[in-house]
């Protein structure tokens, strides 16, 4: 079981990816915006985050590149995964600069994120 950092703006959002990684076993911890999701992950210390690139208050992009910036190596290396609604190139290679890991494009299918959770999850466990 890991620990999950969820940041979304919209709530249906929240529970699908809630209800989906419980089911997988996680532990999830729900945020809403991008100050919020910033200050849980230096508290919960996740085991991986997923963030929503529009936040308000902070955009997914600024909470990522503030978690690659982390002092702590253990927390700076932290799996990040990306929720975008457009997918465009020139996002993922925003995403990419700011520390992201792999991305995801909404809507999404729950099967889809389980793998690439799985994924980051086994590629993390690999670099300790």
């Amino acid at each position: 079981m890991a620990r999950i950092l969820v940041a979304d703006d919209e709530a249906h959002i929240r529970r699908v990816l809630e209800a989906r990684l419980q089911m997988d076993g996680h532990e999830v911890i729900l945020t809403a915006d991008g100050r919020e999701a910033w200050e849980r992950f230096q508290e919960v210390q996740p085991d991986l985050v997923i963030l929503d690139v529009n936040m308000p208050e902070m955009t997914g992009l600024e909470v990522a590149s503030l978690i690659r910036g982390h002092p702590d190596e253990r927390l700076s290396r932290v799996p990040i995964l990306v929720l975008t609604a457009r997918g465009q190139e020139s996002d993922e290679e925003a995403g990419y600069k700011a520390g992201a890991d792999l991305f995801l494009t909404k809507p999404f299918s729950p099967r889809e994120l389980s793998q690439l959770v799985q994924e980051l999850l086994n590629w993390r466990s690999r670099q300790t």
